[in-house]
């Protein structure tokens, strides 16, 4: 009985085989990514399955935390992985360092012949603690002050104001809260998060040096910790943290003049942040001849994915054609990670949300001079106890050295290093 039952399946399945490649079903890949790129995903699959009809492709999408919540449980449990996994900059370390990802540098993928092709410094973000690649870039958050030129103006201030150094924007941030009522920065962490990214060296980390070691107590860190305290006890933050209801209120309502953050900032504010602000903004290079980064989107492959080839090539159109990534850049206003993508005539039109500005040409000259920074498993949480100790220092006034010492204690006590 049990033999006849074997036959029996394995015809069942030799004729599934057959009708499988008599009808050409497809593959079909799951990509799991977060708004907004997740609109990229989507505009790319119809010209996608032109060239690939055998491969049907299904988005998955959360919410930006959810996503990278869903997807850190499902490298744990090794269940309901996709076959592309989206991560966003900030998690690429702990992903990078956690075993679950395909090594793209290696054979099948080979990925190393593309690394050229990308502004280096989010290349530089993908790497593996053994050298590999874990990751491949598809756009950029290059740093920029974003700013409400009518409430300047209103307050006598001009760009070379808010730009020539950071003691000079906090002035300019006196004068604007003085006569116009707005808060100069939402928040004085933001001031803080955007100087500590602020003219690293290439191979440096932001809160870890090479070894591993913890480096918040560095001058780097004291002096965004003095510029945060100084803001704040000028009274020109609005204490608004950043994605709160009362975030988006400000900018709405003219209440927050100014915003450091990456370019991608200026396409949520058009599209829902404040879109009544239509031509009020405008956007400069940071303060100080300081450039940073602040973002950016990649595309790993799960070392579990059931579907890897097939993955690996809807990846490579993504981020390497560069048909895509300009279709991208034009839909989504995304900056592309291409180099190439980044010469398209589409940067050099104005942004009618910026008052007809430039802008993506101030975004390009940005994204050349962005050092090319390590990142680690444990960003995240040495951000999370830095941002902690900020607090204890605005609020409860505590000393600076002393806050960074702690946070460099606490850093090294959780990493267990």
């Amino acid at each position: 009985m049990k033999n006849t039952f074997a036959l029996k399946a394995g015809f069942v399945a030799v004729l599934t085989s057959l009708a499988c490649s008599v009808t050409g079903a497809a593959t079909t890949i799951t990509v799991a990514a977060f708004p907004s790129l997740d609109a990229g995903v989507k505009a790319a699959i119809p010209a996608y399955k032109k060239l690939h009809p055998d491969v049907d492709i299904k988005l998955v999408s959360l919410a930006f935390a959810d996503h990278h919540t869903a997807m850190t449980t499902s490298m744990a449990t090794g269940s309901n992985l996709p076959d592309v996994m989206a991560l966003e900059v900030g998690f690429i370390g702990r992903f990078a360092e956690s075993g679950g990802l395909e090594d793209l540098s290696k054979p099948p993928y080979n990925a190393t012949q593309f690394k050229d092709k990308f502004a280096r410094f989010a290349v530089a973000q993908a790497v593996m603690p053994n050298g590999g690649l874990a990751a491949i870039p598809v756009d950029i958050g290059p740093g920029t002050l974003l700013y409400r030129k009518d409430i300047m103006d209103k307050a006598g201030v001009k760009e070379e104001d808010l730009t020539k150094s950071w003691e000079s924007f906090i002035e300019s941030g006196k004068k604007v809260k003085a006569s116009t009522g707005a808060y100069m920065l939402a928040a004085a962490a933001d001031l803080e998060a955007i100087y500590i990214r602020s003219n690293l060296r290439d191979g440096e980390g932001i809160f870890f040096d090479k070894a591993g070691k913890a480096i918040v107590d560095s001058p780097r860190f004291v002096k965004a910790f003095e510029l945060a305290k100084v803001a704040h006890a000028a009274g020109i933050d609005g204490k608004i943290g950043a994605w709160s209801n009362e975030w988006s209120e400000g900018f709405k309502r003219g209440q927050i003049a100014t915003q450091m953050m990456g370019a991608w900032l200026a396409g949520h504010l058009e599209s829902w942040l404040a879109p009544n602000t239509k031509g009020l903004w405008r956007s400069a290079q940071l303060p100080g001849g300081a450039f940073a980064s602040w973002g950016g989107s990649f595309y790993a492959i799960p070392t579990k994915a059931q579907h890897k080839p097939e993955a690996w090539e809807f990846i490579k159109y993504l981020t390497t054609d560069k048909a895509q990534q300009i279709t991208a850049f034009r839909k989504l206003d995304a900056f592309p990670a291409l180099i190439e993508a980044q010469s398209d005539p589409f940067v050099d039109e104005p942004v009618e949300f910026l008052g007809g500005q430039k802008a993506r040409q101030l975004w390009r000259v940005a994204a050349n001079k962005i050092p090319a920074t390590d990142v680690d498993k444990y960003d995240t949480l040495a951000q999370e106890i830095v941002n902690a100790e900020l607090e204890k220092v605005l609020e409860q006034n505590k000393d600076i050295k002393q806050a960074l010492t702690d946070a460099k204690t606490l850093i090294t006590k959780r990493a267990r290093r």
